[in-house]
């Protein structure tokens, strides 16, 4: 894919990824050798159907391969480029069994914004209305994809959201250089003429409950898509210093509240000369890389295990290297230190090594006594995980869910109660994009059949 230099993107909030041209997209197709048992669609959380979109690629009509994937997935442009392709579809693409797997999320977005560049977008099938409503709470990628597929079953969607903008994680926690939040919103468009309504600035377990919707309001089911913005932190002494961020909060900084344009927008963001970035996951890469653009000396990304262990894309940790950020691995913070007036001036670390897998399956990092020492730092950015708020959990009789606030579903969505599911990270923790698109395609097809066979509705 080609991308920006690394010495120009790293003072920059453009996209990094430039995407294919024709040519590329062409030359990429023609690898696809559309086998008779397309493995790839089996590695699709949405389910794709991969072969054909390259094969109306060969033949030079992208609209029509953009159209294809649409029947499946509602935001292909979004998936180009965050999907992590290279553990579902790709990874089962028999060409890679010998080599090199054929390009296919790349050759997705090429398609994607084909079509949005020339605004041809083709009205889908919608089924007559059933004269059902459902309620999808959050508008991130899960909701999003429920909706969509919801709308076009044809019953009547609303999503509400509880902050002032739309997409969720797609909007607050991905880099603009990631993805654009212009391309967030052009997909959401796409939802609206099908019929998705959006409600903003509703908070669903505060503005009104879960019950309200279903009792009140007159929704006959509620999907759950409230994501895990609840950031976790180490608790370690001086973590409360000013100049230490969550991820979430800083990266909603930046990316919801357009920090990275202060002044211009009114959101300071301070990160001084030295950045620490606390964890290896996509969101402490996520925020590494931000932390970069707004201009300190040094960025460092400290993480407990080895490079073997790093849980992000590796894409993204090739593209973090290459910006300038200092990995330290085998390393732990154990305190922070700060100065008379509240902020945090460095941090003391400890080296690991690693012993038997934990329950993860990665090695467990063990601390080695006596290795303890300290560096300056002006900004720290934990980065460490994060969980579910619990909003809509504790106001919700009879909603089951984990010690962790995870609510707890079956494999189509449905929790505990009827009518009621839910999907994506309030399900499975932090996880990707795609597999939160996943559960909101199951989630929307037991929400039809449950609409469409209950008792419940039979005489109305």
């Amino acid at each position: 894919m080609p991308c920006q230099e690394a010495d120009i993107r790293r003072m920059n909030f453009r996209e990094v990824a430039i995407g294919f041209t024709e040519d590329q997209a062409l030359l990429e197709a023609q690898r696809c050798i559309s086998c008779k048992n397309p493995t790839c669609i089996a590695g699709c959380p949405v389910e794709i159907n991969i072969p054909h979109f390259i094969l109306s690629i060969l033949k030079h009509d992208y609209v029509a391969a953009a159209d294809i994937i649409r029947a499946k997935n509602s935001l292909p442009a979004i998936c180009g480029r965050v999907c992590q392709q290279e553990d579902q579809c790709e990874a089962k693409c028999v060409n890679a069994i010998k080599g090199t797997s054929v390009g296919i999320g790349r050759l997705e977005r090429f398609v994607a914004d084909y079509q949005i560049d020339r605004g041809e977008f083709a009205t889908p099938f919608i089924a007559p209305q059933t004269g059902k409503r459902v309620a999808l709470v959050g508008s991130g990628p899960a909701s999003l994809t429920a909706a969509g597929d919801l709308a076009r079953m044809g019953h009547k969607v609303t999503v509400f959201e509880a902050l002032h903008r739309l997409g969720g994680v797609l909007a607050y926690g991905i880099p603009e250089f990631r993805l654009p939040k212009s391309i967030v919103g052009i997909e959401i468009r796409q939802l609206e003429n099908i019929g998705v309504e959006f409600v903003t600035s509703c908070v669903v377990g505060k503005t009104e409950t879960v019950d309200e919707l279903l009792d009140e309001e007159g929704y006959d089911a509620v999907f759950l898509g409230t994501g895990a913005g609840l950031p976790y932190f180490l608790n370690v002494p001086g973590e409360n210093f000013a100049g230490i961020y969550s991820a979430n909060e800083f990266l909603t900084r930046v990316n919801l509240m357009k920090g990275y344009k202060f002044p211009e927008y009114d959101t300071p963001v301070r990160v001084g000369k030295r950045v620490a970035v606390l964890g290896a996951g996509n969101t402490a890469m996520d925020a590494a890389r931000v932390a970069m653009r707004l201009g300190p000396e040094k960025v460092y990304m400290v993480y407990r295990r080895s490079r073997t262990e790093v849980p992000a894309r590796a894409e993204e940790v090739e593209h973090a290297m290459e910006e300038g950020i200092e990995f330290q691995f085998l390393t732990a913070p154990t305190q922070f230190f700060g100065n008379t007036g509240g902020w945090v001036t460095g941090m003391e670390v400890i080296n690991m090594e690693l012993g038997e897998p934990d329950d993860s399956g990665r090695r467990r990092p063990i601390p080695i006594k006596g290795t303890e020492h300290s560096f300056d730092v002006d900004t720290v950015i934990v980065a460490v995980g994060q969980g579910p708020n619990p909003l809509v959990q504790s106001t919700t009789p009879g909603l089951n869910t984990t010690k962790w606030g995870n609510i707890i579903t079956d494999e189509a969505g449905l929790t505990s109660r009827p009518g009621l599911y839910a999907g994506g990270d309030v399900v499975r923790g932090g996880s990707t994009v795609i597999l939160a698109m996943g559960d909101g395609k199951k989630a929307a097809r037991a929400i039809h059949e449950y609409l469409m066979s209950n008792a419940r509705f039979t005489n109305t």
